[in-house]
């Protein structure tokens, strides 16, 4: 395979040096997979090496897939011996191997969130913990940073053994590993957290997959967290062969863990590492790479590095400044529109990015007044629809009877009169006799709380689910889910409803039989435990199919390693993008600083950044200063527009209340929030009654005015109607108004 011709000097240099370790600094649109793909070609074509001895990693099911097929289709179905997958899907098949070593068997289930916080919410309840004093939500989250950086709960229990809240939440850690393991079940941190427990506590097993993967590679290393890292560490610690991609300008996940030293110090874990830069960008024009250039060259923690391309230029950064929410809105969907019909493009070459789901409602009541379809990435996920997870929680417990969390989940849906009193005595019985639910359940007869007729409605139950375990054995995933279905009365009893959800839950149940079908299709191992660990794994970006003709809606985090002809990065407003906490610690601004760039560098042909005068946040009128991040772009490349008015680098309509002046860096400015952004407090701020009414000469844009019947408000508008203007008025209590200056009788405070 001649590579010289296939790539670049520099991706030809990366895709050729096999043995030691190799950092590959690639920029956004730098063409990463193309070098690891070639890479991997190359070493099975070229150099021999057997495709069992290769392991890739990345982060997404997606990417995955995409860097397996590249492969295949230079190198044929020798890829197939190849390990390319996710840290969770290496991990979870290492597990099914080898988890007898540590104590659970390879029949474990994967708990999703909502199980966890099943789970969570019984150990607090034992524990006497109250939910107003500490939430599911927060003890989840210190445990799965606990465990993202290999922390067990008896460290944990030690390192706050002298703080009452933390200690707290190390006793439900305690126990709720205590009930995962009873459960004969792992949570998804677990997966990565127990693969490095099994490697250090059993040293031959750890030489195996040593000896098995004497070349590594490691994709979006900056991603890595405590415990990916040591999992690589371990696995290379051998043969030193290792290989590592990424890019520190696009770590954004130190929220959930990732941590940006691992790419950083890599040439401190690794002296003899060689370093090569991908910095040409085969992706934006020319604007939009030198708009994401000097942005995040204000971050101070990074290596030097400047993306470069031979495109055109292309058009400038367009910036649009409305004057309300709705008015941004409505401006996205009509420049989508008016671009589509002029150059030609499908509803799928467009993407509105936001910094949080909650910013989407807008956006969506806009596309849908101008009957644009569109589609949301990262809300309620098909698996977490509750027919779904009803239908999931059979499967898992055919799969794993000791899964107390999913037989809890159905024992009584569809109802059969096992109620919630009945499963606690089951439950204290199971307790008395250290049993698990299902073995407890088997004994219903002999358990002297229950009457005779809550033993017989368990009888039923424990015989239906024994008949689909014999099933199970024998039938494929489709075949066996159509039987839950029926055995159980489920569809049955959504088919007799009357209530218009249900008639949609019975498409989500037969999509459900589809995907099923899919999944034989498609895989080699079609047993039930593959397709549950199929749907554990399972990511939003996942489901992204290139042939539908929609616009797509996301958080940048989102959209991280996807690219769109045209892109609208939405919310661009101090307070919003970059957050409130970015003003408080540099180290959150320049994670903030590095989405934007990320944001930006999903863009290949336009980019729109817009932001709105004032808007509504958790119902009350809020008003933000342009972003910051848009400011730090050079004035020659961007342009402000006003509709389909283009006016080049003319500054926007910001109140003097609210504006924030940095063109550069923001480090300056952690210690002075308040400057950053300015909102209308809601305050009922008393005007001087004895004040003259506002005259023409008196307002300005930011003055704050009082009405005799709105209240206290802000002018965020002024427009010229003859002899008068028209004023946009952001009150404090009743929104937004438009009002006449000569009717209006408002008063200056």
């Amino acid at each position: 395979m001649e590579l010289k011709s296939l790539l670049n000097k520099e991706q030809y240099e990366g895709a050729t040096t096999i043995d030691g370790q190799l950092l590959i600094l690639a920029g956004a649109g730098s063409g990463k997979t193309r070098v690891l793909t070639y890479r991997m070609a190359h070493m099975i074509e070229n150099l021999d090496i057997p495709p069992y001895n290769i392991l890739a990693i990345t982060f997404t099911n997606k990417a995955a897939k995409e860097m397996k097929d590249r492969v295949k289709s230079l190198i044929g179905d020798r890829a197939e011996n190849m390990w390319i997958s996710t840290f969770h899907s290496t991990c979870v098949r290492i597990l099914r191997r080898e988890i007898d070593k540590i104590g659970y068997n390879s029949n474990f289930t994967i708990y999703d969130t909502s199980d966890q916080k099943v789970l969570v919410k019984d150990c607090m309840k034992i524990l006497n913990i109250n939910d107003k004093d500490i939430t599911d939500q927060e003890i989840l989250s210190k445990i799965g940073r606990a465990k993202d950086s290999l922390q067990s709960a008896s460290s944990f229990m030690r390192e706050h053994e002298s703080n009452f809240r933390e200690k707290k939440i190390a006793d439900v850690y305690e126990m709720y590993q205590k009930r995962l393991k009873e459960n004969n079940a792992l949570d998804f941190d677990d997966l990565i957290f127990k693969a490095v427990e099994l490697f250090k506590s059993n040293p031959e097993v750890l030489e195996f997959y040593q000896n098995k993967f004497k070349y590594i590679m490691v994709d979006e290393y900056q991603d890595t967290n405590g415990a990916q890292y040591e999992l690589v560490r371990l696995l290379a610690s051998k043969y030193k062969n290792i290989c590592v991609v990424g890019d520190d300008d696009q770590c954004i996940y130190q929220w959930r863990g990732a941590d940006i030293q691992n790419i950083l110090d890599f040439e401190k874990d690794y002296p003899t590492a060689k370093v090569i830069k991908l910095e040409q960008n085969y992706r934006s024009k020319g604007n939009i790479l030198n708009a994401a250039n000097v942005v995040i060259v204000n971050n101070s923690n990074r290596k030097s590095k400047v993306l470069r391309t031979e495109q055109e230029a292309g058009g400038k950064i367009k910036v649009y400044r409305a004057y309300s929410d709705s008015d941004e809105g409505d401006f996205v969907g009509k420049q989508i529109l008016d671009i589509k019909s002029k150059e030609e493009k499908q509803f799928k070459d467009f993407a509105i990015l936001y910094r949080t789901n909650a910013q989407s409602r807008i956006f969506e009541e806009s596309l849908r007044r101008k009957s644009i379809p569109y589609k949301i990435i990262g809300g309620t996920k098909f698996y977490d629809r509750k027919e779904i997870k009803d239908i999931l929680a059979y499967l898992k417990v055919l799969v794993n009877p000791q899964d107390d969390v999913s037989i809890k989940r159905i024992i009584n849906v569809p109802k059969r009169s096992i109620g919630d009193a009945t499963v606690l005595k089951v439950q204290e019985f199971a307790n008395n006799y250290e049993l698990n639910m299902w073995d407890a359940l088997m004994e219903a007869r002999t358990i002297p709380t229950l009457t005779p007729r809550n033993a017989s409605n368990i009888e039923s139950f424990t015989n239906i689910m024994e008949n689909l375990m014999i099933l199970s054995e024998t039938v494929p995933v489709s075949v066996l889910i159509q039987s839950i279905l029926k055995d159980t009365e489920y569809m049955k009893q959504l088919e007799n409803s009357k209530e218009i959800e249900d008639k949609s839950r019975i498409e989500n149940l037969k999509e459900l039989v589809s995907d099923a079908v899919d999944f034989e299709k498609n895989s080699e191992d079609k047993s039930l435990s593959a397709y549950l660990e199929k749907v554990s794994l399972v990511q939003d970006t996942d489901k992204i199919e290139d042939e539908e003709d929609s616009i797509v809606l996301m958080t940048v985090h989102s959209a991280k390693g996807l690219e769109f002809p045209v892109v609208f990065m939405v919310g661009m407003e101090n307070g919003i993008f970059p957050g409130n906490m970015s003003f408080e610690k540099e180290s959150e601004m320049e994670e903030s600083r590095r989405l934007c760039y990320v944001g930006i560098t999903r863009a290949k042909e336009t980019l729109f950044m817009t932001s709105a005068e004032v808007r509504r946040v958790f119902g009350r009128t809020v008003a933000y200063a342009q972003s910051d991040f848009i400011n730090e772009i050079k004035s020659e490349l961007k342009e402000y527009v006003s509709g389909n008015k283009i006016t080049p680098n003319t500054k926007p309509n910001v109140s003097k209340n609210n504006s924030y002046t940095n063109p550069h860096s923001l480090r300056n400015n952690i210690i002075n929030k308040n400057k950053a952004f300015n909102e209308i407090s809601g305050v009922n701020i008393k005007g001087n009654n004895n004040a003259e009414y506002i005259t023409s000469n008196e307002v300005t844009l930011g003055r704050k005015v009082e009405h005799d019947k709105f209240g206290v408000g802000t002018i965020v508008s002024i427009q010229n109607a003859g002899n008068d203007k028209k004023l946009t008025i952001a009150f404090d209590k009743q929104g937004v108004k438009n009002l006449m200056l000569s009717f209006a009788k408002l008063k200056i405070i």
